[in-house]
């Protein structure tokens, strides 16, 4: 989620301690791990992430950062970096600062929906009209269903409106909802399109079914099960809490300019979250341990199992959605993940279940930042889980690739699009493309019928981005390794 354009690409990124949980937390069951992290991939890591967090500061416009990586039940290490207030000099603290994970907390909304499927109030076939107090239109007879919330398949407009002013301005969110209902655009369950709005419904949906106001049932039923003290969704934050806030910056003439605390609380569920290291920490270990941290339980293995099992993909064969989950990469090993923004911190929470490994990072600063996250988090998954280049290969005989303008599918369809924003692809020999848009040029091999690889000067062990063209004559679509969450549709020729 973001007040700012974003164009998602993958995710990441963290200066002045580490330290491990207390050990009545760690002391969990270790996961059957079917992938071993090499030893030497392990080892240096806490000063790998410093070399590339000084590099980010130096050169990203990063004015405060955390990170933490657990790893079989075991903290490895988190770290702060740079600062929670410039002005102040109050240094980024690991262990108690806060910072805004943004759509990262919709992984708790998703969490607090299965708690209710298991419960038997909530069935994932059932359509969401019948657990909520408005309607939501039909499309073509056909409902949206509470799975179609877990993918984000719900055929819906994206919408704006969703931040606040002031606290004055907010409204409750459940309220706000009934007199923003994005417009409906395609059926349900066949096309994946980010959707704020049905994560919202998500939650709305627990708070219908439980008879519990949203922010006080993940305090009750997530937050204090996991010992999670600091994460609230609540706006503005609690007294206890705010001292403890980082602060998100801009940067004008050279310089951090401090913003005042954003206000997500039209949208709740979907990212109104704040939340420190240690917690996320927590709940990482949470899920890589199907559903429970010492002697408490959030959700039962199945439901873990199925937050992070395939739904819904765009292109045949790219990584798509699985429930809530984004799919980073689909084996050597499987990686999942959600990617958050707001308009001041880029964050980011990367699991990989067979290892039994995870880490979180969140940032803030200039614009350069949410480039800094993606970085980092790209270089901890090049280390941890390298991969070598796609093999080249020759266009299959026949095959022409469709070039032209692609314009995503997620945006205000109540609004003319901006054709600047499109992304224009253009032939650079029989093999390769170039692809242009939001300011960046890049050029692309191909690497199998209508795949093609992105050549870039990655560090060793990649990860490597890739795309792909689907569908066919007048329905041609466009999907990235890194962009499950959304596809791109062919508008010109």
């Amino acid at each position: 989620m973001s007040r700012r354009s974003i164009w998602y690409h993958a995710f990441a990124a963290a200066l002045l301690g580490g330290a491990a949980l207390p050990s009545a937390v760690i002391a969990q069951a270790q996961p059957d791990a079917a992938y071993t992290v090499a030893p030497e991939r392990l080892a240096g890591l806490a000063d790998f992430v410093d070399g590339v967090m000084a590099q980010q500061i130096a050169t990203r416009e990063v004015a405060g950062a955390v990170v933490t990586v657990v790893h079989q039940g075991r903290v490895l290490f988190a770290r702060g970096y740079g600062f929670a207030d410039v002005d102040k000099g109050v240094a980024v603290d690991a262990q108690t600062t806060l910072f805004r994970p943004g759509s990262v907390s919709k992984m708790f909304t998703w969490t607090a929906l299965l708690q209710q499927v298991e419960a038997g109030r909530v069935s994932l076939d059932a359509d969401v009209n019948d657990y909520i107090d408005y309607p939501i239109p039909d499309f073509e007879g056909q409902p949206i269903r509470v799975r179609d919330l877990l993918s984000h398949t719900p055929g819906m407009s994206d919408i704006g409106g969703i931040t606040a002013p002031a606290v004055d301005k907010l409204v409750p969110y459940g309220e706000w909802m009934k007199t923003h209902i994005p417009r409906r655009l395609w059926p349900a369950g066949t096309e994946v399109s980010y959707s704020n709005y049905g994560a919202a419904l998500a939650g709305y949906i627990v708070e219908r079914v439980s008879g519990e106001p949203f922010a006080d049932y993940v305090e009750r039923h997530i937050f204090a099960p996991l010992g999670m003290g600091s994460t609230t969704f609540r706006e503005p934050l609690p007294a206890a809490l705010a001292p403890r806030m980082a602060n998100g910056y801009r940067v004008e003439n050279g310089r951090f300019v401090a913003e005042p605390f954003e206000l997500f609380s039209n949208i709740m569920p979907a990212g109104s979250g704040t939340s420190s290291a240690p917690d996320m920490t927590r709940f990482m270990m949470a899920m890589l341990n199907g559903g429970a941290i010492g002697g408490a339980r959030i959700l039962k293995p199945e439901s873990v199992a199925l937050l992070m099992r395939d739904s819904h993909a765009n292109a045949p064969d790219l990584p798509g959605m699985a429930h809530g989950f984004f799919v980073v990469r689909e084996a050597g090993p499987r990686l999942v993940g959600h990617g958050g923004n707001t308009g001041d911190f880029h964050s980011n929470m990367i699991l990989a279940p067979e290892a039994g490994l995870g880490f979180f990072v969140s940032e803030t600063g200039g614009q350069g930042s949410y480039g800094g996250r993606t970085e980092l988090t790209e270089a901890l998954i090049g280390r941890l889980f390298p991969q070598t280049p796609a093999p080249r290969v020759a266009a299959p005989a026949g095959e022409a690739v469709p070039l032209g303008a692609y314009r995503g599918n997620r945006r205000d369809y109540n609004r003319p699009p901006n054709p600047e924003h499109d992304l224009k692809i253009s032939a650079a020999g029989a093999d390769a493309i170039i692809v242009s848009g939001g300011g960046k040029t890049s050029y692309w091999e191909r690497v199998g019928p209508l795949r093609f690889e992105q050549v870039t000067g990655a560090r060793a062990g990649g990860p490597y981005e890739q795309l792909r063209f689907h569908g066919g004559d007048g329905h041609w679509r466009l999907s990235f390794t890194s962009q499950p969450h959304v596809a791109y549709h062919q508008v010109q020729p």
